[in-house]
């Protein structure tokens, strides 16, 4: 290339004596003349066709290839290819700045491609979340490990480029820095044991409501990173959690109760003991009235009536033979109750059940599942269910238990 050059200067005579040198100039600055054009070509033209034949296919996650970058990052490649390969014959006079220039272009490739890569994983992360199955195994740690690896070989690479040593020898003095390896990358190697264990074993996936009251942590789980697990709370708030917490300490993870599609009531309203007593004849007929309960007022009086007379109960005495209470027609009721409300789960367990008496009366439990796991529908609906029983217990001639406050002191006085 210099010698034809030349060949066109040595007719100029007033570059008598510097035609090697000018020469040498005009060539180099032909390479990077080149490798400019060559560059914009491929991303005016090349890229663009690329761009166009996937903007018309109908999977729309090659789309992610060009959103994260990866086809116009090969575009750099070329220039910097071109500069290495051409600049030791434009610069053959002068050998030491065509290796510091070919030393950059080759530090540049290396840079390029480490940065394509790069691009190039974060799309795959992105497909697979495209995917259901990411949902229950997600590889965040993985592609965060990926990427670690990646430019660590970059690193290793460059150093090696500059000073001008093998790959394998630095690699055989990393070894004997093991220790300390170990020792600066101790919280990332803990940290993807914990993402394998938690992804193997679907301990937690993002999407998921977990607590940790430790970690002040009460909402969904965002993402699961290397190091750590980011967590949106209910307020709004994010809270990061070591990904080895998850592992060597506990947490409730709720997605079982979205699986099942049913959320837990349990809670209990407190009947004063003063109130409970057994039911007298004009009871039953009016309790009888009551839609949900009739039946089984009916069916039960029947059966206890039957087993009264056949053992000849005294029944002038109340404490002989069987009788209802209006505490246990007043369980039957709430069951049935549950039974019949259209926002509780009839496959899960409904249970109306007493608990042992405390000073604030007797607890009378309710145990039932929601048919709707949203925090703000399941709140209604179990606020509407406490509000009807709290409510109807006067129907039984049942009074609810609640601590005396000063206006009941004042109106004894």
């Amino acid at each position: 290339m210099i010698e034809t050059i030349s060949k066109y200067l040595e007719k100029l005579p007033l570059i008598a004596g510097y035609e090697q040198q000018l020469a040498s100039a005009i060539a180099f600055v032909a390479v990077i003349v080149i490798a400019f054009i060559v560059h914009f070509a491929t991303k005016g033209i090349v890229i663009h066709l690329i761009r166009a034949l996937i903007q018309r296919t109908k999977n729309n996650r090659d789309d992610i290839f060009i959103s994260r970058g990866v086809f116009n990052r090969i575009t750099y490649l070329t220039p910097a290819a071109i500069i290495y390969n051409l600049t030791p014959n434009a610069l053959s006079l002068y050998p030491t700045l065509s290796e510091i220039i070919t030393t950059i272009a080759l530090l540049a490739m290396v840079i390029t491609i480490t940065l394509i890569l790069d691009a190039f994983i974060d799309a795959l992360g992105e497909i697979y979340k495209t995917f259901e199955i990411s949902k229950q195994i997600p590889i965040t740690s993985f592609i965060q490990l990926a990427k670690m690896l990646l430019y660590f070989l970059c690193i290793i690479a460059i150093i090696s480029i500059i000073l001008d040593q093998s790959p394998a020898k630095l690699f055989a003095g990393l070894g004997a820095m093991t220790a300390v390896l170990m020792l600066v990358f101790k919280d990332p190697i803990m940290g993807f044991a914990a993402g394998i264990q938690l992804s193997s074993n679907r301990m937690v996936s993002p999407g998921d409501w977990i607590e940790m009251p430790e970690y002040g942590v009460d909402g969904d789980v965002m993402e699961i990173g290397l190091t750590t697990v980011k967590v949106r709370n209910f307020d709004k708030t994010i809270t990061t959690v070591p990904t080895q917490a998850l592992i060597g300490n506990s947490f409730k993870n709720w997605r079982g109760m979205q699986e099942t599609g049913g959320r837990r009531i349990k809670r209990s309203v407190y009947i004063n003991l003063n109130s409970i007593r057994f039911c007298t004849e004009s009871d039953l007929e009016s309790f009888g009235n009551i839609q949900y309960i009739s039946e089984h007022i009916e069916k039960k009086h029947k059966e206890i009536t039957q087993h009264n007379k056949a053992q000849k109960v005294n029944l002038e005495n109340l404490a002989n033979g069987r009788r209802m209470t209006n505490i246990g027609i007043f369980r039957n009721y709430i069951e049935a109750y549950l039974l019949n409300h259209p926002s509780i789960h009839k496959n899960l367990t409904i249970l109306v059940r007493q608990l042992k008496p405390t000073e604030n009366g007797l607890p009378i439990e309710i145990y039932a599942f929601t048919n709707d796991t949203n925090w703000k529908k399941y709140e209604g609906i179990q606020s509407d269910i406490f509000d009807h029983i709290l409510a109807v217990a006067t129907e039984f001639d049942l009074t609810v238990f609640q601590n005396p406050s000063g206006a009941d002191f004042i109106s004894l006085m």
